[in-house]
């Protein structure tokens, strides 16, 4: 599986319905990644949220990481899960590595630690994220990593590098040039005032010569 291009990362958002759409705009400005995160909604409220991302995340040829929560992303059957440094089941990534199960995506999150990556990387993860690379709305006491560490992460285990925290369009160019493969976003994604027209310029850094008017993303 290539694991490239915008990774759309949802708000906290109690409303279904205006969520949906949210991403559904993203979703059709080419966005090949939703990672639905809702640290404020209840469990059924999450599970019947997820489950509606992964419809519509489907429906496009799009991938659902699920934040937090490996047994959730097992129960509805989204594409992957997407881990910090408390989340795996037992404290263990191994664990969280076999409940997904060798078709789902493993995403993990390694601050700035390169040790984490390692420990990540032994554990099979498919992919590594790195930030927060700069200052975050989302996350204002994030700790901060150095663009140096994409590159050197991307070298050091041969996996894909996720970048977090802060991204813009404006300063994604240099986030991939640094080594990103993929570019988590929240902010500067859903709070533009064309979320769609936003989602496209962002995969157009990935693929220059892609025309921005583009169908959404293939499977």
């Amino acid at each position: 599986m290539i694991i490239r291009g915008l990774c759309a990362v949802t708000a906290d958002d109690p409303l279904l319905p205006r969520l949906s759409a949210l991403v559904k705009a993203a979703l059709d400005g080419g966005a090949p990644f939703v990672q639905y995160r809702n640290k404020m909604a209840s469990r059924p409220l999450r599970r019947a949220q997820a489950a509606e991302m992964l419809r519509i995340c489907h429906a496009v040829g799009a991938k659902l990481i699920v934040n937090d929560d490996v047994w959730l992303a097992v129960e509805i059957g989204a594409d992957g899960a997407h881990l910090g440094r408390d989340d795996a089941p037992g404290g263990s990534l191994a664990a969280a590595r076999d409940a997904l199960g060798p078709k789902r995506i493993l995403g993990v999150s390694c601050y700035n630690e390169l040790a984490r990556g390692e420990e990540a990387a032994e554990a099979g993860a498919d992919y590594l994220a790195f930030g927060s690379v700069f200052p975050s709305r989302t996350k204002p006491g994030a700790v901060r990593a150095p663009l140096e560490l994409l590159g050197e992460a991307r070298r050091r285990f041969g996996l894909p590098v996720a970048a977090i925290g802060g991204i813009s369009l404006d300063n994604a160019p240099q986030v991939i040039d640094a080594g990103a493969d993929m570019l988590a976003v929240v902010s500067d994604l859903f709070d533009a005032m064309d979320i769609k027209a936003r989602a496209q310029a962002y995969q157009q850094l990935f693929n220059p010569a892609a025309k921005p008017d583009g169908a959404g993303p293939a499977s």
